[in-house]
């Protein structure tokens, strides 16, 4: 209930238009009750062979085209302003769920997967959506037609009424029973749901992979499995909700027996009209029809609170801690980074990075090599603040980066990465991500800088030309040359290359490497690179293994030394 709730409050916001809906129901709703008692009416003026009263039929029956067709259309506007109502209401959830990812720790994202967390933008949201234009539709049309059959019913005779209002909470007695049971079944579903969504794109998005590894069988095998399973829980939940209404009906025709008991009995006893015990069963099948489509809604409304579940369980997610009340803006970077006795892991009970010292000075180029694992990108994690150091402290200018706002901190920094990625727009729109104010011109020149606008040029749109994270129009080497022309754009203070050149050829390696250096005069850079070709130029080399510094100086300083960077360089160049 307490989901429930919360969904109420996010439908208040449009009280209007359910207050509309509301009023349409009760338009429609009297117009069926009316009708339903004038049938009884019409059925009275037929007294037997030859003695029918014509003229009081007639307009017993223009009076009831025309209730129906008033109903019919105002039970056309309850749907209408339902389905706004829950299209404007999961618009706002979400939006609020989308936000509170923004506001998620990376943390979050290496704990959840991707495509379970995209189901329940879709499946999820799509499921509260169809189950709230129902649910608005029966209920208001529901109610009304409960309390105003209930209310001729009495007009017409109290003991007949007062036997179906007995026997109609059996109904809900053993709805709620049955509903209760298999709630869980169908909370197991939509995390079935999730984990089918979250497999299926891990495997779309890695299709060359796949198929490289001649895998495709075994992926198959594995969807399967999983899409079974999703079938066994969905098959017991719809099996559970699928005996609320046939169960429920069964009572109703109870129902329906006694009422034409009872009817029967009174009309020989008491000389109640044919019409009246006509009336009065369509009104006991009218009293029953909210009962009876609720309870044919039962699965639905049960995914929808599954749902509900685990949609809140995103908003309600802990964003990452806020800025410090009076942290500062970072201007005027000049890219003095010191770590300062630095700890950090990921898992409190692995142990990464321990008491990690070190310091670059404005303008140089700090080179970060070593072994998988070591925590060469965990570095420029911590020092962007995707993680928090868990000892020490992170400087930059002689400020604790905790005192510094996140925004201001990460936008003195440029970033190019080993995994390109660019939206889904055009070419001019991913140069211009960092800065969007960027003219033409200035677009032209770092394209230019990066060795970009020479393929960019010969597209059918240029600049225009649209591409995607998914799209095979540009190569992954043109695709890095784009991330590279971007950060180039951004113009930061700082820069962080994270084997920026892995997926470009030789030759245009070497002009890239040309135009880092012109981008990196004045700036200190931090450049990740497993090619150690591609720092031998760098003013410090940091050689780690297992989260600490092991070895600390130039090039040629740690060749000399013929340590650790000594076997790791000629590992590589040994056969060249």
């Amino acid at each position: 209930m307490k989901n429930f709730r919360r969904l109420l409050g996010y439908a208040k916001k449009y009280w209007f238009q359910i207050l509309l809906a509301l009023v349409c129901a009760l338009v429609s709703s009297l117009g069926v009750v009316a009708a339903t008692y004038l049938n009884g009416v019409a059925i009275d003026y037929i007294h037997g062979p030859g003695a029918v009263d014509f003229p009081g039929l007639i307009q017993i029956l223009i009076g009831l085209g025309a209730i129906y067709v008033i109903s019919s259309l105002f039970q056309w506007f309850i749907s209408r302003y339902a389905n706004k109502v829950s299209y404007l209401v999961v618009r706002d959830m979400r939006r609020d769920t989308f936000h509170n990812l923004n506001l998620q720790p990376l943390s979050y994202y290496d704990n959840h997967p991707h495509g379970d967390i995209i189901s329940r933008f879709t499946n999820d949201l799509d499921s509260v959506s169809d189950a709230m234009a129902v649910s608005i539709t029966n209920a208001f049309s529901g109610i009304v037609t409960l309390i105003s059959a209930v209310a001729f019913m009495f007009y017409l005779n109290v003991t007949i009424t007062v036997t179906i209002l007995v026997l109609t909470p059996i109904c809900l007695i053993v709805a709620y029973f049955i509903t209760k049971f298999s709630q869980k079944t169908f909370t197991r579903q939509q995390q079935s749901v999730g984990e089918l969504s979250s497999f299926a794109a891990e495997i779309v998005g890695n299709q060359k992979i796949v198929k490289a590894f001649g895998r495709e069988g075994l992926e198959c095998e594995e969807f399967n499995n999983i899409s079974d399973r999703l079938r066994k829980t969905a098959t017991h939940a719809m099996f559970a909700s699928a005996m609320v209404n046939p169960s429920t009906r069964f009572v109703n025709n109870i129902c329906y027996i006694a009422v034409g008991i009872a009817g029967g009995i009174i009309a020989v006893t008491q000389g109640v009209s044919v019409g009246i015990i006509s009336s009065f069963l369509i009104y006991s099948a009218q009293f029953a029809k909210p009962f009876n489509e609720i309870s044919g809604i039962t699965a639905q409304l049960q995914t929808a609170f599954a749902s509900l579940e685990r949609i809140f369980a995103v908003i309600d997610a802990p964003p990452q801690t806020s800025d410090i009340p009076d942290a500062m803006e970072l201007h005027d970077c000049k890219g003095h980074v010191c770590f300062d006795h630095v700890s950090f892991s990921y898992r409190s009970d692995q142990k990464l990075i321990q008491d990690f010292c070190f310091e670059a000075k404005p303008g140089q180029t700090i080179a970060i090599v070593g072994p998988t694992g070591c925590g060469k990108t965990t570095l420029v994690n911590l020092l962007m603040r995707f993680y928090e150091v868990t000892d020490g402290a992170i400087l930059i200018d002689g400020i604790d980066t905790r005192r510094i706002t996140r925004d201001s901190l990460r936008q003195s920094f440029g970033m190019v990465l080993q995994d390109t990625w660019l939206m889904g727009g055009s070419i001019r729109e991913n140069l211009t991500y960092g800065k969007p104010d960027a003219t033409q011109e200035e677009i032209e020149q770092a394209a230019k800088a990066a060795h970009a606008h020479g393929f960019i040029t010969r597209l059918k749109y240029g600049y225009d030309t649209v591409v995607s994270q998914e799209g095979g129009q540009l190569s992954q080497g043109q695709r890095q040359l784009l991330t590279i022309a971007r950060a180039m754009l951004a113009d930061p203070e700082m820069l962080i290359l994270d084997e920026a050149t892995s997926s470009i050829d030789t030759l245009t390696e070497i002009r890239i490497q040309k135009a880092f250096l012109k981008l990196m005069e004045g700036r200190t850079s931090f450049v990740i690179a497993h090619r150690l070709s591609t720092i031998v130029n760098a003013d410090q080399i940091l050689v780690m293994n297992q989260g600490n510094i092991v070895e600390q100086g130039t090039h040629t300083q740690l060749l000399e030394k013929k340590g650790f960077y000594y076997e790791l360089y000629n590992s590589q160049y040994a056969n060249s």
